[in-house]
């Protein structure tokens, strides 16, 4: 495994963890995880990347090292407004290359679409968003993010580091037991009573209150003038929460620039079943549209 380091610079009152692999000078890619997950989910794609990279990813406020929001829910701009402060901190000469997986996607074509000044591409891999909700479900939306405040959910408690890592292996069968001991010391942390628990805050499950508008993101995505990579798995089950093959590509055609591909033998993280043909995807990508890859 290519070696990883740390810092923590303040991030908007936070004291944020940054993973970053590779040294300063190489071209910079800025990494971006998803929901209940961490940057070191990202090793086994910077170990195929084949040339030298600057990597950088965070923890997102709430995950793996990263402190937890200052409220007792956690509200999605945020991100952005991280995103932004952390790009300042990492790349501030230049427009940035973002790489994101799941909700990291999500907020990667949000940014670009809102600071397209400071994002020279996008690679997003699974990051399709959720399905469009009619105003009338607001009253019980709200109703149900007022009981959970009142009764927040709990993180689950493990015995060792090898029931996180076979928890892992349950959610993804495709996960071998190497990966899955490495990422379950990064995943889980153990408490003050010896067991383990998720590194990510509870309060991350609570429901959002605000409705997720379609018509507001199409906006964010139709005003992104980078070029972006979409990447699918041949076997996700995206349908779940975005929508139906025919719901995708429509999101996608909202997408001005936008090439798509697809990774076989691969569920929805497809960076941890396919890191090799991740990584080929992304070089590819950026060499045809940056020139920052031989």
């Amino acid at each position: 495994m290519k070696p990883s380091r740390s810092r923590f610079p303040s991030v908007r009152g936070l004291r944020y963890h940054l993973r970053e692999w590779g040294e300063p000078g190489a071209p910079r890619l800025v990494m971006l995880h998803g929901w209940m997950d961490v940057s070191a989910s990202f090793q086994f794609v910077v170990d195929a990347l084949e040339r030298d990279w600057h990597v950088i990813a965070p923890d997102w406020r709430g995950y793996g090292l990263t402190d937890r929001g200052p409220g007792d829910c956690y509200w999605f701009p945020d991100y952005l407004g991280d995103l932004d402060a952390i790009l300042d901190e990492v790349s501030p000469e230049i427009p940035a290359l973002l790489v994101g997986h799941s909700m990291g996607g999500n907020i990667a074509l949000l940014y670009a679409g809102a600071r397209q000044q400071r994002v020279r591409a996008v690679v997003n891999l699974e990051g399709f968003g959720l399905k469009d909700n009619p105003p009338g479900l607001a009253p019980g939306r709200y109703a149900r993010w007022l009981d959970e405040l009142k009764a927040p959910p709990t993180s689950r408690r493990y015995a060792s580091a090898t029931d996180v890592a076979d928890r892992l292996r349950r959610n993804n069968p495709r996960l071998n037991g190497e990966r899955a001991a490495f990422l379950a010391g990064h995943w889980s942390r153990r408490n003050e009573e010896g067991e383990y628990e998720v590194a990510g805050d509870p309060a991350h499950k609570i429901v959002n209150p605000v409705l997720y508008r379609w018509a507001e993101v199409e906006a964010c995505w139709a005003a992104i003038a980078c070029p972006v990579l979409w990447v699918e798995a041949t076997d996700t089950d995206a349908h779940r929460w975005a929508g139906d093959a025919a719901e995708i590509a429509r999101r996608i055609a909202a997408l001005k620039t936008v090439e798509v591909a697809r990774v076989a033998d691969a569920g929805h993280m497809l960076h941890h079943d396919q890191p090799r043909a991740v990584a080929r995807l992304i070089e590819g990508f950026l060499t045809r549209v940056q020139g920052v890859a031989p």
